[in-house]
């Protein structure tokens, strides 16, 4: 690719902004968050609605940009959809949760919000990502405006707190990591997920740090407690995923000669996988000898090696990941381009599931069919994490170069949801016109590149190693009471 190619075009961002004008939302004549897609040559189903992980790419690219009243009147009016009493009937969103979306709906000339926590959704599932999303885009704001007092409101204490006292609960689950069901992240579609996949893990580490900093302790015994737990789980969190999750040659190797049906404090094979599970010999030709990346899923005789995007790219951003490892995971980008990149960024997981274990594990989901959607299909709203994270690595090159590969199909598919193919090559069978986080995602994709001092709207320091490196001294299977509430 010649550098001339790197240069994006004007006119496509002009067209950008103008169509991500068009998605915005207002609530009693205030800018309130963008709409998931303005397609008039589709039924508008929920895509009129206004999602909590689709907005977040348009906040960000908001606050870069110093327009804070959309963002500020979101987290406003989402915290007021947040349910405050506990919940005795079980088809009713529990205490503490954020909804997946809200519309606009006007009833004898007034205007309601109506949400939507999952009540309304295909297979009805609960989102998980919409409370950890809320609380990085909170401190996303105070970052932003260096407003703290904001965040310091009482409603919004109580706001963080109910979230993780959810996310923070006894369980049945005695691991550090975020027990979810299939479904309950952006990839909302059965695909195999359930338990600990690796996208919420990503955020809830990210929504953890953000909370830390926005908590205040003084004068608030419950916060103090919160807190406490925060303290406790972060490095936990962190330790275990560096080590259980990480996959590279060396690590490929050590699993390949595991033993099965170990028991005890000494067991090596904590997860009891099992050799014949895995597919060694792709994965040694895949994985390039500097490269590496973060499993999809670890469990009870599981390790699911797929590669996914969005977390592994999150991983990077907050700090999740070692230095080390960011590396290897955008050497792996770099090394295996045609996979996930290919001629649309980017792949949201890789490989895709074919055959019976496509019939199997998404229940012949014929939305998810091998390399279309959430099974192997290509996402440009990917594009601003990938370029958060090569800002974060100093790799700014492949974030210009996957811009560069998207701007001129996207502008002439008119901002298309997704593409299918192995390559990305087709537009996705479903996918809808002017969608608004394709838009977003691009815009500030560029804005990140441009300007690398926006990077901490969403970054994070890393954790002091003196914490990690004493939480890898905890046995995988010695529960802590502290580590919850």
């Amino acid at each position: 690719m010649q550098l001339e190619d790197l240069v994006i075009d004007k006119d496509i961002e002009a067209e950008a902004w103008e169509a991500l004008e068009k998605s915005i939302v207002y609530y009693h004549g205030r800018p309130i968050g963008t709409v998931a897609a303005v397609d008039n040559s589709s039924e508008a189903l929920n895509y009129d609605q206004v999602f909590v992980r689709d907005f977040v790419s348009s906040a960000v690219i908001f606050l870069a940009k110093g327009r804070t009243e959309i963002v500020r009147n979101f987290l406003e009016e989402t915290l007021k959809l947040q349910p405050k009493e506990r919940q005795l009937d079980a088809y009713k969103p529990a205490r503490g949760l954020m909804p997946a979306s809200f519309k606009v709906v006007s009833i004898d000339g007034k205007e309601y919000l109506d949400a939507d926590f999952g009540e309304h959704a295909i297979a009805r599932v609960t989102p998980v990502d919409s409370c950890l999303w809320w609380i990085i885009l909170l401190r996303a704001y105070v970052v932003a405006t260096k407003d703290i007092c904001f965040a310091y409101r009482p409603e919004f204490q109580t706001g963080i707190k109910l979230i993780l006292e959810l996310c923070l609960a006894n369980r049945f689950d005695m691991y550090p990591t975020l027990l979810v069901p299939d479904g309950a992240c952006m990839i909302d579609r059965r695909m195999g997920i359930y338990g600990h996949p690796l996208e919420i893990q990503a955020l809830f580490y990210a929504a953890l740090r953000a909370a830390r900093e926005l908590l205040i302790c003084e004068g608030n015994p419950g916060n103090q407690d919160i807190v406490a737990a925060i303290d406790n789980r972060l490095p936990l969190l962190c330790a275990h995923i560096r080590q259980h999750y990480w996959i590279d040659i060396n690590r490929l190797n050590d699993i390949y000669r595991f033993k099965g049906e170990e028991y005890g404090r000494m067991a090596v094979n904590l997860f009891n996988i099992y050799a014949d599970s895995l597919p060694y010999y792709e994965l040694d030709k895949w994985l390039p000898i500097k490269g590496g990346y973060l499993a999809g899923n670890v469990g009870p005789s599981q390790l699911d090696t797929r590669f996914f995007s969005l977390g592994n790219l999150m991983a990077i951003i907050s700090e999740l990941a070692t230095e080390e490892q960011s590396q290897a995971i955008m050497n792996l980008i770099d090394e295996r381009w045609e996979n996930l990149i290919g001629d649309m960024p980017m792949k949201i997981c890789f490989p895709a599931l074919e055959g019976e274990e496509y019939r199997i594990v998404t229940g012949c989901d014929p939305k998810n069919i091998p390399w279309s959607y959430h099974n192997g299909g290509s996402w440009p709203v990917l594009l601003w994490m990938l370029a958060a994270a090569a800002v974060k690595t100093n790799r700014i090159d492949l974030a210009r170069k996957a811009l560069a590969v998207a701007q001129h199909r996207l502008r002439k598919d008119e901002w298309i949801e997704y593409y299918d193919g192995k390559k990305g090559r087709l537009i996705g069978k479903q996918s809808r016109k002017y969608q608004t986080w394709t838009i977003a995602g691009f815009l500030l994709a560029k804005e990140l590149i441009d300007n690398p001092q926006h990077l901490p709207l969403v970054s994070f320091e890393e954790l002091p190693q003196e914490l990690v490196s004493r939480a890898c001294e905890f046995e995988i299977n010695t529960v802590d009471s502290s580590l919850y509430l």
